[in-house]
């Protein structure tokens, strides 16, 4: 294994996607110190973050890390290895790359070689928590790898979230958010029928869900989406259909992989699968009730 050295505040880091998670994540490591040198397709979403547009060599040659929140693997490797521009064609050798986005495991354990070959250095660090822990940098994250690669990343990773837990070797971290994500999905899923029957059969949908968290029904989504999001018909929690999806489908895979019955996996990415056709992967991933709703109603008639 490659050594790494552990990064510190001064050091120039590449913070690739500015998106609405990661934008909150490079402010919080530009405040602590780092120099971070910002890549995203809008160039305006650099500009608002005040950090350099890390399109000159020179800048990337000067990054000691290089840290990938984007929508999945896919882009990850396209960004690190496809073409001229590759960002790896920029960056300094030996250079460590945080992958925290929610990423394939078997695809991390492939680019995890190629990085390797071409003298990187990759650890998997996916996050939890959403953008209401990324803007005071609470995040929970997950990272696989060599742990003295993890070790490396360390203070970084304690400026974005505050608790890390180790996975064990690489892809562990992507495959244990995208089950965490499937988990979480069954449960809202799961919470949004039970809702839609019981108001149905005459109960208040605010009484449900109160008596849900003053019960053992209750999960994350009944606690902190449905008052907020789906019972005020505002649906904006900032985690889209289509990422939640997405992860669900990685989730399977990571079941089918490894023998394990889907019984509760699949009807729960088949329902995702469904929605994300019918709502669109924009919409906010607490609007999958809506086809909960829209099946009763057409079920049973408006009422």
């Amino acid at each position: 294994m490659s050594t790494v050295a552990t990064l510190k505040p001064g050091d120039a880091i590449a913070f690739v996607g500015l998106g609405l998670m990661g934008l909150p994540m490079a402010a919080n490591l530009a405040r602590a110190g780092y120099r971070i040198h910002a890549i995203d397709t809008n160039a305006q979403m650099v500009q608002s973050h005040n950090a350099e547009h890390a399109q000159n060599v020179a800048q990337l040659a000067d990054c000691v890390a290089a840290i990938m929140m984007l929508p999945n693997g896919d882009i990850v490797r396209k960004v690190l290895l496809d073409g001229p521009n590759a960002l790896t064609a920029k960056l300094r050798k030996g250079a460590l790359i945080i992958d925290m986005s929610s990423s394939s495991p078997m695809g991390t354990r492939a680019l995890e070689k190629d990085l390797a070959g071409a003298g990187f250095a990759l650890i998997d660090a996916p996050v939890s928590g959403g953008v209401k822990r990324a803007i005071p940098g609470t995040l929970a994250i997950m990272a696989g790898g060599d742990p003295a690669h993890i070790e490396a990343a360390r203070p970084v990773l304690e400026k974005l979230g505050n608790s890390i837990h180790l996975t064990g070797i690489i892809g562990t971290a992507h495959a244990m958010k995208a089950l965490n994500n499937y988990v979480s999905a069954a449960g809202l899923m799961a919470a949004a029928e039970a809702t839609i029957a019981a108001q149905k059969f005459g109960l208040d949908p605010q009484t449900v869900v109160n008596i849900l968290n003053a019960s053992t029904g209750m999960n994350n989504s009944t606690q902190n989406k449905f008052g907020q999001f789906i019972l005020s018909r505002k649906f904006n929690a900032g985690f889209s259909l289509g990422l939640m999806a997405k992860d669900l489908r990685i989730a399977l895979e990571v079941i089918e992989s490894t023998g394990t019955p889907d019984w509760i996996a699949r009807p729960v990415v088949e329902a995702s699968n469904k929605a994300e056709a019918a709502l669109g992967g924009t919409e906010d991933h607490t609007g999958v009730v809506k086809i909960w709703e829209e099946a009763a109603h057409a079920q049973m008639g408006v009422k």
